[in-house]
């Protein structure tokens, strides 16, 4: 194993923006531990636009089990974040041993890869004054209330972050995350 990254899950996790990381970091040897307010089984969904629709129809998408509750993670175990989107996230935010989680990776420069509403999970912590950011147009405001800079960019990188704006651009998120998640690994050690 080349050291362990921790994904972040709730109930409305994005099913793409979740299982398309858990994957592709496997890819590279890393172990995946999935984390969530308690260890059991979440509703990851489906978000999807329709012909006459403002707003994304959400679906439901796969079941998928949680490894471990927030309160139980030690982050310095660890070599990199996921973050992913969908409607966890909005209630996500509210947790603060998630929050903790979160402030540790940034405190350490550890890389954090963060899509779509994933952005409200980092505003609340309170992590992204500065930056520059992408995320979902809709989420936009999130990012500038926290003090980021909003761009309307496939992925933005600004320092350990990596943000995209949706499922539609994992192969760009994924490639910039791996190249920081490897480069960790050497100024960490495995983790």
């Amino acid at each position: 194993m080349n050291g362990k990254v921790l994904l972040i899950i709730g109930d409305g996790a994005e099913a793409t923006d979740t299982l398309y990381p858990y994957f592709r970091v496997q890819e590279d040897g890393y172990e995946v531990v999935v984390a969530a307010p308690e260890k059991r089984v979440y509703h990851l969904v489906i978000h999807d636009l329709k012909p006459g629709w403002d707003i994304t129809v959400e679906s439901m998408g796969y079941l998928f089990e949680s490894d471990v509750a927030f309160r139980e993670v030690n982050p310095e175990e660890f070599l990199g974040l996921i973050i992913p989107g969908g409607r966890a996230p909005e209630y996500l935010r509210y947790d603060g041993d998630l929050m903790r989680i979160v402030r540790h990776f940034f405190e350490t420069n550890k890389p954090v890869g963060c899509v779509c509403h994933g952005i409200e999970i980092v505003a609340a912590a309170g992590v992204i004054k500065g930056r520059k950011v992408t995320t979902v147009p809709k989420c936009r405001y999130d990012a500038e209330f926290s003090g980021a800079t909003y761009v309307d960019e496939p992925v933005v990188v600004d320092g350990n972050l990596v943000t995209a704006r949706t499922f539609w651009d994992n192969h760009h998120w994924m490639r910039e995350f791996m190249k920081l998640l490897n480069a960790a690994r050497g100024r960490f050690g495995k983790g």
